[in-house]
């Protein structure tokens, strides 16, 4: 059966499952890229732990590294980790809510399916007794 030969009401769940699938993989994209952040973000604050207030610490500005101040840098990226972890958590929510979505209209379409058979049957059924 092509996609052009489902009910219409079946083919708009199809579609939304399609958009929630995608809408999906666009979140766990996201949701992994701040996750790798975190990370870099969490080894550089380590490493910044490792060395003295009197050595060199250089930060990025666009193409230029500039010399910073240890502090100023440590408090740039505790306040860029926490943002991170802020934007993790909502990611985090907004992929429960998108795989809830996909159980529902799942189900739902299943449902559908379920009854369009069974409808079936029953008309064919129906369509035997009454030419016996």
């Amino acid at each position: 059966m092509s996609e052009q030969e489902l009910p219409p009401w079946l083919r708009e769940q199809v579609s939304r499952l399609q958009q929630l699938q995608q809408n999906l993989q666009a979140i766990m994209m996201q949701k992994q890229q701040v996750e790798i952040e975190t990370v870099e973000v969490g080894r550089a604050l380590d490493e910044l732990k490792k060395i003295s207030p009197e050595d060199a610490v250089y930060k990025t500005a666009g193409p230029l590294l500039i010399r910073a101040d240890k502090e100023s840098v440590s408090k740039e990226l505790e306040e860029k980790k926490e943002l991170s972890n802020t934007r993790l958590m909502v990611l985090t929510k907004q992929e429960t809510r998108v795989k809830d979505n996909l159980k529902e209209v799942e189900a739902k379409i299943n449902q559908m399916i379920a009854g369009a058979q069974g409808n079936m049957g029953n008309s064919a059924s129906n369509l035997k007794t009454q030419n016996e």
